[in-house]
């Protein structure tokens, strides 16, 4: 029913894999003498041991050696869970004094890109360790667009068929040009973040710095260097840089692919990245105007702060420059709703996606229109192109579980004591994967140390879900996905 081999088969090359990428940190601590390079190295050790001994005891046999999409369910949610956990040694072993749940914490909010942290002094962090941070959304953003281009539309996940990259495929296989679609996404991606990075400097970013955020940029993470995040660096042009390159890393990374090989006109032509630009300008100026007109800000820091702070929550970035809880209502209830929005699919960013809002638009607008014409026939299109009735109803289910776990996950977090705005906002930052949340704990100025046990295993969860699309996870503890 299952091909468990074949899947345990994989997570192993993962875990190899892992134990290379903790090399880094490693010869890091060792450049600048820190001590918690053995706890990399061990880490390393670790994951290498694990690895090694599953994949030589699942290597294949000339049996079949494709993923259905059943199998495609259970590896990609224990893709990321295993990266998690096993991300999460170096946090536990080093002398730092981690617990087992905020290690988890930690590594699942960087393997998610959500950038929640419960660290509270990032100033005196070893550079191994920040760089480790990085690393994880690094991977995790490199690891969705693989996922959502590859494999989520073949799943059929919440309207993401739309985006299959062979159209002709119909079978319960796993598309057959993955490989080469990484390939590319690879180059794209570290071409983008090696631009970034190359900014950063450019506008007084030390190196170490410049590489870490540009690494969290590009995946739209937003974990940071330091306690203040981008704030702390005091540069407008740093600012302006870190706002172009998440907008950028939040637009569908194919359309690089594609724009490089001279097809410029389709750039232009995607509803989807055409509404996306139109929601940032619009929010921007709503915030911007409402900073100057009601003198919080003057014009030059109004514009600065308005249009990083939005870009940063929109994209689920999570980077902040300034406390915007002491903006006023409105901001704070634009913040708390954008949110839910998101980039582009096929990019790094989380939350609901611009295509769906579309999608849920174009249907009840069509709706309307049946209303008024009863005998009318109205069909939806997207890009120019006719929906079938199945993207139509997986959006909406997805609409409809995105908001039920919402309240259930905000409802659970107020089981733990907190208080409405940050059990709200928590569950909004978690399942959108954001980072910062609203109010005085989790807030731009705040972190998720304090916040109680039970309320951080919520939390893990609930990035676990909103970084793979809800139906991945979800679909795991549904008894008929365990039947023949």
């Amino acid at each position: 029913m299952f091909n468990f081999k074949l899947i345990l088969n994989v997570l192993g090359i993962l875990l190899i894999a892992l134990s290379a990428l903790m090399l880094i940190p490693t010869l890091v601590d060792l450049i600048y003498l820190s001590q918690t390079w053995v706890s990399f190295l061990i880490s390393s050790l670790i994951c290498l041991g694990f690895g090694i001994s599953i994949f030589l005891s699942t290597r294949g046999d000339g049996e079949e050696s494709k993923l259905t999409t059943k199998d495609a369910f259970l590896l990609t949610t224990a893709s990321w869970t295993v990266i998690a956990l096993f991300g999460a040694i170096p946090f536990y072993i080093s002398n730092l004094e981690f617990s087992l749940t905020d290690s988890i914490f930690e590594s699942m909010s960087g393997v998610t890109t959500t950038g929640s942290t419960i660290i509270t002094d990032l100033e005196a962090m070893t550079r191994g360790l920040l760089i480790w941070r990085s690393l994880l959304q690094w991977l995790g953003g490199i690891g969705i667009i693989v996922m959502a281009i590859s494999i989520l539309p073949v799943l059929q996940v919440g309207g993401m068929q739309v985006f299959r990259t062979e159209s002709s495929d119909t079978s319960d296989k796993i598309l057959p040009r993955t490989a080469q679609v990484a390939s590319a996404v690879l180059t794209i991606y570290i071409s983008l973040t090696s631009l970034c990075a190359f900014g950063y400097w450019l506008f007084g970013m030390g190196i170490f710095d410049a590489v870490n955020h540009s690494m969290t940029t590009i995946a739209t993470g937003g974990f940071s260097t330091k306690s203040g995040s981008i704030g702390a660096f005091n540069s407008a042009g740093i600012d302006y840089v870190s706002s172009i390159f998440m907008i950028l890393a939040s637009l569908p990374i194919l359309i690089y692919l594609q724009v490089y090989k001279g097809k410029i006109s389709n750039f232009f032509k995607d509803q989807q990245i055409i509404t996306f630009l139109i929601i940032i300008l619009l929010s921007c100026s709503l915030v911007i105007f409402y900073l100057w007109f009601y003198d919080i800000k003057d014009i030059s820091d109004a514009i600065r702060h308005g249009l990083f702070n939005v870009i940063s929550i929109i994209t689920g970035t999570g980077y902040s420059t300034d406390n915007y809880n002491l903006w006023g209502a409105f901001p704070i209830y634009l913040l708390f709703f954008g949110m839910f929005v998101g980039g582009c699919a096929g990019s790094t960013t989380c939350g609901i996606k611009v295509f769906r809002f579309q999608i849920l638009f174009e249907t009840a607008r069509n709706q309307i229109k049946k209303i008024l014409h009863p005998h009318g026939v109205f069909i939806s299109h997207y890009n120019n192109k006719k929906l079938s009735d199945d993207v139509v109803t997986s959006v909406m289910s997805f609409f409809f579980i995105f908001i039920l776990s919402f309240i259930v996950i905000t409802l659970l977090l107020s089981t733990t004591q907190l208080d409405f705005i940050t059990s709200l906002s928590a569950a909004a930052t978690s399942l959108a994967n954001v980072g910062p949340g609203l109010g005085s704990t989790i807030g731009p100025e705040g972190n998720f140390f304090g916040i109680p046990f039970g309320a951080k295993w919520v939390l893990i969860f609930a990035m676990l879900i909103g970084r793979l699309e809800l139906f991945t996870v979800l679909v795991l503890v549904m008894p008929q996905f365990w039947k023949k």
